[in-house]
């Protein structure tokens, strides 16, 4: 009775099956392992293969040059108020006929440092009018529209450079032969001698001061 007993305890308590069932766990165990390394494996080659496939690609490609910014000379008022503060000064010695066309002139000048811009884009120099920069059609002196390619420019100056009055360009887009052009610098003198010197080109004066 006792050595059944006993029988019975060992083969209920018996490592061996116990053996086996951790030799079945280590076996799938190991299984998973090896599965997901290769796994693994298997996305490093598919990366190095995209990698290598973008670079190929993106060495490939060119890329596209920087936009050059537009750039638009800010207003400057100084010749219109000299002009009417001669035309005052005239006045006001008594000399009514010199006074009146420098006043005019001033006048005129004043309404159309307000409202004229010039628009130095990436291409070319356009005449704009008014807060909006819409277009200001044909030249009225020439004909054609008011915008300029630099590289139809043939030269271009400022007179004088410490107080610009006029700037004056030549260009060959509107005739063959070569058309000039002359504009009271409405303008800050130094801005726009250095959008000039950098689309249209060195000039023989010096930079307005």
């Amino acid at each position: 009775m006792g050595s059944s007993l006993l029988s019975t305890s060992r083969l209920l308590f018996s490592p061996t099956p116990n053996r086996e069932v951790r030799g079945c766990g280590s076996d799938l165990q190991n299984a998973f392992f090896r599965k997901l390394n290769l796994s693994r494996r298997d996305m490093g080659r598919s990366c190095r293969h995209n990698g290598v496939v973008t670079a190929l690609f993106q060495f490939g490609k060119k890329s596209a040059p920087p936009k050059i910014k537009t750039v638009i000379p800010e207003p400057d008022y100084r010749i219109p108020a000299v002009l009417l503060g001669l035309a005052g000064g005239l006045a006001y010695t008594e000399n009514v006929l010199a006074s009146a066309p420098v006043g005019l002139l001033g006048l005129l000048l004043l309404f159309q440092t307000t409202r004229v811009r010039f628009v130095f884009d990436d291409k070319a120099l356009e005449v704009k009018v008014g807060e909006e920069l819409d277009e200001s059609g044909e030249n009225v002196f020439v004909g054609g529209k008011n915008r300029w390619n630099y590289s139809s420019f043939v030269n271009w100056e400022i007179w004088w450079p410490n107080f610009p009055i006029l700037v004056y360009f030549k260009e060959t887009q509107t005739k063959p032969e070569g058309q000039v052009h002359f504009f009271p610098v409405i303008f800050n003198g130094k801005q726009l001698y250095d959008v000039m010197v950098e689309r249209a080109g060195p000039s023989k004066t010096s930079s307005p001061k």
